[in-house]
C-alpha cells in the first residue's frame, strides 16, 4: 500500500468535509493553525483538530466547520405560545426547528438527550434540509414564522441566518428562543432579520450562572439590553429552582433588572421546574415559591407576569395592567378567548402590546 502522507490525508477529509460541512462564519486564524470562534461569549480558542465547547464546530487544518449545518434533530409545527411568545402573534403556528449541541451545559437541562452529546452522535443523527426547504415547509404547514429553538439556535447560527433571510423574503417571521450567550457580532448579524426573541434569563448571581451553566451572566444581560434598545419584540424566561435561584432577593433582582433595563412591558414567564438530568434529586418548584415570584414581578411594575409548567392556572391569562380585566385566556398553549379591539384593552382603551401584524 503506497505512503499517504499527512497533508494528503488532510486534503481528502476536507474534501470530505466540504460535502457535508459548511466553513464558519465569525472565526478568526491564530498561529499553530488554531482558531478562535467569535459566535457565542466562550470565545474558544480551538486547536488544530479540535472542537469548541459547544462540540459542533471543529477546526479541521486550521479552518473552522460547522459540523450541523442543515442537520436538524427536530422539526415540528407548535404554536407560538411554546416558545413562550405570549404577545406575539399570538394563536398562531410555528415551524419549530432544532440541532445536536449546545454551548452551555445546564445541570438542569430538559433536552439533555440533544444538546448534550457525543461526536458518535452528531455523526450518526440528523436529517438534512436546505434552507429553501425548510421555508417552504413552513408556508404548506400554515405556519406565521420559524422558531429556532431546542437547543441553543446560536451554535448553528450559519444555517439559522440563511433560512432566517429567506423567510424574511417569503414574509415569514423569525423567533430566537436562546440563552443570550451569543456575542455583540452575532448578534448584530441577526438583528435584521430576526422579529421576536424569547431569552433565558436563568439566575442573576455568577457563581450560580458558572456552576449551572458553564457559562457567565454578563454576557446574557448585554445581549437581553442589547435586544430590547434594537425595537424587536422580547420575552424573557426564568426556570425557578428551588435552591439554586429561588430566593425572594435572587427574584427580585431578575424582576427589577427587566423593570429598569429592558422595560415594564417585557413579558416575564416563571417557569416551574422538574427534575431533569443531573438535577433529578431536586423536587419540583412548589407552586407558592411560583406565586412568590409572580407577586414579585408585580411589585417591581412588570406588567405581563407568566407562570408556565403549571396547567389550567389563571396567571396564563393577560389582563389589563390598567383596569385588570381579562384580554387573553389561555389554557396550555391554546387561546380561549381574545378581546382585544385594534390593539387595545376594549374597557379602557388602554394600549397592549401584543403584535398581530
Amino acid at each position: 500500500m503506497p505512503f499517504l502522507s499527512v497533508n494528503f490525508i488532510i486534503a481528502q477529509e476536507e474534501c470530505k468535509i466540504s460535502m457535508i460541512m459548511k466553513e464558519a462564519l465569525l472565526y478568526q486564524k491564530l498561529s499553530n493553525k488554531s482558531v478562535q470562534c467569535n459566535l457565542c461569549s466562550h470565545l474558544c480558542k480551538i486547536p488544530l483538530g479540535k472542537s469548541g465547547i459547544c462540540r459542533v464546530r471543529k477546526n479541521i487544518n486550521g479552518n473552522l466547520y460547522s459540523l450541523i449545518y442543515g442537520k436538524l434533530i427536530a422539526q415540528h409545527c407548535d404554536p407560538v405560545e411554546k416558545k413562550p411568545l405570549y404577545h406575539f402573534y399570538p394563536g398562531t403556528k410555528a415551524l419549530s426547528i432544532g440541532t445536536l449541541g449546545c454551548n452551555f451545559h445546564c445541570s438542569f437541562c430538559q433536552n439533555c438527550d440533544i444538546s448534550q452529546i457525543t461526536d458518535k452522535q452528531i455523526a450518526a443523527f440528523g436529517k438534512s434540509y436546505q434552507p429553501n426547504e425548510i421555508v417552504d415547509l413552513a408556508i404548506q404547514k400554515g405556519c406565521k414564522s420559524i422558531a429556532y429553538t431546542y437547543n441553543e439556535p446560536t451554535i448553528f447560527f450559519e444555517y439559522a441566518y440563511d433560512v432566517a433571510r429567506i423567510a424574511n423574503q417569503r414574509g415569514l417571521k423569525n423567533i430566537w428562543v436562546s440563552n443570550g450567550y451569543m456575542t455583540e457580532k452575532m448578534l448584530d448579524w441577526m438583528l435584521p432579520w430576526i422579529d421576536a426573541f424569547n431569552i433565558d434569563l436563568k439566575a442573576f448571581q455568577e457563581k450560580t450562572y458558572h456552576q449551572v451553566t458553564g457559562g457567565h451572566l454578563k454576557p446574557v444581560l448585554d445581549s437581553l439590553i442589547k435586544i430590547a434598545k434594537s425595537g424587536k419584540w422580547l420575552e424573557v424566561t426564568t426556570l425557578i429552582i428551588p435552591e439554586i435561584n429561588d430566593s425572594p432577593s435572587e427574584l427580585n433582582a431578575i424582576a427589577q433588572f427587566i423593570a429598569n433595563h429592558l422595560g415594564f412591558d417585557v413579558p416575564w414567564h416563571i417557569s416551574r421546574f422538574f427534575p431533569a438530568y443531573k438535577m433529578n434529586e431536586i423536587p419540583p418548584t412548589p407552586l407558592e415559591t411560583l406565586l412568590t415570584a409572580y407577586e414579585i414581578g408585580k411589585n417591581s411594575g412588570l406588567n405581563y407576569i407568566y407562570i408556565g409548567n403549571i396547567p389550567n392556572n389563571k396567571h396564563q391569562n393577560t389582563l389589563c395592567p390598567k383596569c385588570h380585566n381579562l384580554l387573553v385566556e389561555r389554557s396550555g398553549y391554546h387561546i380561549y378567548s381574545y378581546t382585544l379591539d385594534n390593539g387595545k384593552c376594549p374597557y379602557c382603551q388602554n394600549p397592549i402590546p401584543i403584535i398581530t401584524e
